[in-house]
């Protein structure tokens, strides 16, 4: 018993030390409890087709197959996903995991623990990490039996990334943009599996991935997370503030993603404030009331979401500003400001005119789709006040 606390103890440190490492680190890996419940879910089914198939109720040919279907899954749901949002300050976070894991288990096994599962003999379900490598060589096999399955290398870089294998990742994803040069996700992807395979670094290569990607999609979240920690490394600090509050009206703005977004805004302003790169004195923005016509009442549902943004009167279509309500709080009284740039350089205060854009969309996507809700306003100067937007039209 007392080999069996010792060892015990030993992998409950090893694993706090796998579950903490994300927080502690910059950019952190999720989906653990997810991933092992899809795999333990797989592996059943997998066990049940065999046994169809030696009881005779399926096919050899049929069994192959949708064995090949399982695997494929299987290797999908156990991708651990990364967490796009740029991450600090949570060497706190972990500190408080550390202490309540190891006491919750201990209190939860005494409570309800049951010894005689130590019995060697006992039946178990334990994952088997061997398994997830055996499937991951064979989709490597069959993708240089047919090396133009796009999807099949998306997905085997995303393997090989959660295996933490980044530079087989690397080769996967390289051959999966030849053949989708135009997929802002995949440029994403693979640009953050480049800098991992870098030593964590952004710059150089990974960095001109991430724009490639932003060109094709500009509201590209991970994308747009990535720029901003890119330009955060090399202490281009106005930059990723810049970058990080693009994000902003892209999130639910009550959501944890927006809190911490925020604060990286707050603190990437505060270091290029300290760098002698502050920006021009706070200039007032502009405020108004957006209404819904009363003939589009009927067409609003209530997860909508209410889009409100300045666009330059003559200039580029890029907005200036942004932000992102629900459409139940219509009317809705707004304002826009330098806060809220879009993008590095550009600010509400440099277009002395603008058109306000007010747009409800059941997507929940930044960009225009047929059947949104939306109406602009006259143009009007960038610190003009009291500007009603009404709503008025459907988008075709």
């Amino acid at each position: 018993m007392i080999l069996f606390w010792a060892i015990g103890g030993a992998l409950a440190a090893l694993a706090l030390l796998l579950v903490l490492r994300p927080l502690l680190a910059r950019r952190e890996p999720g989906g653990v409890t997810r991933r092992v419940a899809n795999i333990a879910i797989h592996r059943d089914q997998l066990r049940e087709l065999d046994a169809d198939l030696g009881a005779g109720k399926i096919a050899p040919a049929d069994h192959e197959r949708a064995r090949s279907e399982l695997e494929s899954r299987l290797l999908e749901d156990a991708d651990a996903a990364q967490d796009a949002t740029p991450r600090r300050g949570g060497r706190g976070v972990a500190v408080l995991v550390g202490l309540a894991v190891p006491a919750c288990a201990l209190a939860i096994y005494f409570f309800i623990g049951s010894p005689g599962a130590l019995d060697p003999r006992a039946d178990t379900h334990a994952v088997d990490a061997g398994q997830i490598e055996e499937m991951v060589e064979r989709l490597a096999t069959r993708l240089r039996e047919n090396p133009e399955d796009v999807a099949g290398w998306r997905m085997l870089g995303r393997s090989y990334a959660a295996l933490g294998r980044f530079a087989e990742a690397v080769d996967a994803y390289a051959k999966a943009a030849v053949r989708a040069p135009r997929d802002a996700d995949l440029l994403a992807d693979f640009a953050d599996a480049l800098g991992m395979a870098h030593g964590r670094s952004l710059q150089g290569e990974p960095e001109k991935l991430i724009q490639r990607a932003l060109e094709i999609d500009p509201n590209h979240l991970k994308a747009l997370a990535l720029a901003g920690t890119a330009a955060y490394d090399r202490k281009d600090f106005k930059a990723a503030a810049g970058y990080w509050q693009r994000m902003l009206p892209l999130v639910p703005p009550d959501s944890e993603d927006a809190r911490t977004i925020r604060e990286n805004v707050a603190e990437a302003r505060g270091l290029a404030g300290a760098s002698g790169l502050a920006a021009a004195p706070a200039h007032p923005g502009i405020r108004g009331t957006v209404r819904l016509s009363p003939q589009l009442k009927e067409r609003i549902a209530p997860g909508d979401t209410l889009f409100i943004y300045a666009r330059a009167a003559e200039g580029p279509a890029m907005p200036l500003a942004a932000l992102r309500r629900s459409a139940r709080e219509l009317p809705f009284d707004y304002a826009l400001d330098d806060s809220m740039a879009m993008a590095p350089g550009m600010a509400l205060s440099a277009h002395p005119r603008v058109v306000i854009t007010a747009r409800v969309s059941r997507s929940a996507t930044a960009k225009p789709q047929p059947g949104d809700l939306q109406g602009a306003s006259k143009p009007v100067p960038n610190d003009a006040n009291g500007v009603e937007v009404v709503i008025d039209a459907v988008v075709r």
